[in-house]
């Protein structure tokens, strides 16, 4: 289901992961546990697809078969768009107020109109041109980034410490957003909605908003809108961190049911010894490696 092989992050100087290796198979529940500092969520975000690590010869990470650095080089198009991208944005704007110091000093100065429009129209082919690049680059990364997105939102759900709802939004509205990101029918998505805030003991509170629910009911829509899509990996980050012991208790063994009840895939960041020791396997990040 996952497969990494030396994974490297850096923060400037700070090296972070120091050439991970993980492999975990679908249907299994993987704690990974660690002082803090040690790499545990950079490693988890990245698994998830919301960072990159660095680009490497040696560096693989796939998720159910999919080349994930290849999506993310599609999606950053890598160094050489942005560094021309860079170039056109310092050149075009410097050129701008070239422009304008031209005109502003020579509007009196050119007496003949048809000079003057000739110069005017030669000194703005540039600025044309320049905007026209700026169109063909951002439709091109709209659509790159379009493609990982799809990805994450269709295989990938991820549950927080914190719940991360919409205020505004009500439990059944809150749980259908990832579904309506990719164009699923309102019809379907609120009835699937429905189902899984019912599986979770929340059928009589799908019409609250997150401030009239509890911690462990807020965390609970949390992990409905992580499943609208039916996703093949959960990523959890401290899930229960934020929860009395009552309710990560119930959190935990909810887990464990979804696992046998859906197949989901869980790859969970905590520093809960009872959740992490009840997982299939527990991994120890040292120092920005797994400790075998």
């Amino acid at each position: 289901m996952i497969h990494a092989k030396n994974i490297h992050k850096f923060y400037d100087k700070l090296e972070v992961l120091k050439g991970v290796d993980l492999h975990i198979k679908k249907g299994e529940i993987v704690s990974i546990v660690g002082a803090s500092g040690a790499g545990k969520t950079t490693l988890l975000q990245i698994l998830g697809t919301l960072d990159t690590p660095e680009r490497n010869s040696e560096s693989s990470l796939t998720i159910n078969g999919e080349n994930i650095l290849k999506l993310q080089d599609i999606e950053n198009d890598n160094s050489k768009e942005e560094k021309t991208f860079k170039i056109v944005t310092w050149s075009g704007s410097i050129y701008i107020i070239l422009l304008a110091v031209f005109l502003l000093f020579f509007r009196t100065k050119i007496l003949d109109e048809t000079l003057r429009s000739a110069t005017i129209s030669v000194l703005c082919l540039p600025i044309l041109l320049m905007f026209i690049y700026y169109n063909r680059y951002f439709k091109k990364k709209s659509k790159q980034d379009k493609i990982l997105s799809e990805f994450r939102n269709l295989n990938l759900g991820f549950i927080f410490q914190f719940h991360q709802l919409l205020p505004e939004f009500t439990a059944l509205e809150n749980v259908c957003i990832p579904a309506f990101m990719a164009n699923k029918s309102k019809a379907q998505t609120e009835k699937e909605a429905k189902k899984i805030l019912e599986y979770l003991g929340l059928s009589h509170r799908i019409h609250h908003k997150p401030n009239e629910l509890s911690g462990g009911e807020q965390q609970r829509v949390a992990v409905a809108r992580a499943l609208i899509n039916k996703p093949d990996v959960i990523f959890a980050d401290e899930p229960s961190g934020n929860l009395d012991t009552h309710s990560a208790e119930n959190l935990h063994q909810l887990f464990f049911q979804l696992r046998d009840e859906f197949g989901q895939t869980f790859v969970i960041v905590t520093h809960n010894e009872e959740l992490a020791n009840m997982a299939d396997r527990k991994l120890v990040m040292v120092d920005g490696q797994i400790s075998n």
